[in-house]
């Protein structure tokens, strides 16, 4: 499961492609990419048709009320959308080299950027601008996604210099890095799963605040948010599973620190 020390610094990014998979290997890896992939784009689609089919759109300071709907949609396309693309491209894309898919995992990590930094800043200015204004950061919703916010950042800086800035001295910093892979795949994963409370809470939220009495009565606008939040929790399920399962044969050649 290793390979000598003369070695490890140069090849460690070759893929072994020589390995032979099992029809049921194949079949697994090939069910999670696709389930996977129709969840993730599923999961932002969703938010815009329930934003503008029930709640009127998007607006921007001219009306707090709408301009509040930027929040749902901008924090599932990047929390969950591109950060779970971020995920699953890492974990299983075996036909580009490691460094290529570790360039694209930190490709769509920098994209989710923009996305939660407007998101944040939608529904704290349609908190302050809304007469009277509404208390900011005293729900649970609001504190997990704070929590995860903060991870997401520190995973990024951490991710960014351990991985990428470090390989410009590769030998030296090998042993820094092969000790960071499991904490930051960890991390990494936890930050997903908070990702995903904060939106089922905020769904909650959201639900009871805007719908009353009328939740209980399987109103359409209910079933959608309650779908959404199913979504969700299948994302949760299937990106651990293919982050935490190894798809390749006892006989691969890879490092057990890089698959964990």
């Amino acid at each position: 499961m290793t390979r000598s020390g003369n070695n490890a610094g140069t090849s460690r990014y070759d893929d072994d492609l020589e390995n032979t998979w099992g029809c049921a290997s194949w079949f697994e890896y090939i069910f999670t990419v696709i389930i996977a992939s129709v969840l993730l784009i599923g999961a932002t689609a969703l938010t815009l048709f329930w934003v503008i089919y029930y709640r009127n759109g998007f607006a921007w300071r001219d009306d707090p009320k709408i301009q509040f709907n930027l929040h749902p949609v901008l924090m599932v396309a990047g929390f969950i959308t591109l950060s779970g693309f971020s995920i699953l491209l890492y974990r299983l894309c075996r036909c580009l080299k490691h460094i290529y898919a570790k360039m694209a995992h930190t490709l769509f990590h920098t994209l989710a950027i923009p996305c939660v930094a407007i998101g944040f800043l939608a529904v704290y200015d349609s908190h302050n601008l809304n007469s009277p204004p509404i208390p900011n950061f005293y729900s649970l919703h609001s504190w997990l996604g704070l929590v995860t916010m903060g991870l997401f950042a520190l995973q990024f800086v951490i991710g960014f210099f351990t991985f990428l800035v470090c390989l410009c001295c590769a030998k030296m910093t090998y042993g820094c890095r092969g000790a960071m892979v499991p904490i930051h795949a960890s991390l990494g994963l936890a930050t997903f799963l908070l990702a995903i409370a904060s939106c089922i809470s905020g769904l909650t939220q959201k639900a009871i605040w805007t719908l009353g009495d009328q939740y209980s009565k399987f109103t359409e606008e209910g079933i959608i948010i309650n779908a959404l939040g199913c979504v969700f929790i299948a994302l949760a399920i299937l990106v651990s599973f293919a982050v935490r399962r190894s798809n390749a044969p006892a006989t691969a050649k890879v490092y057990v620190t890089e698959r964990l």
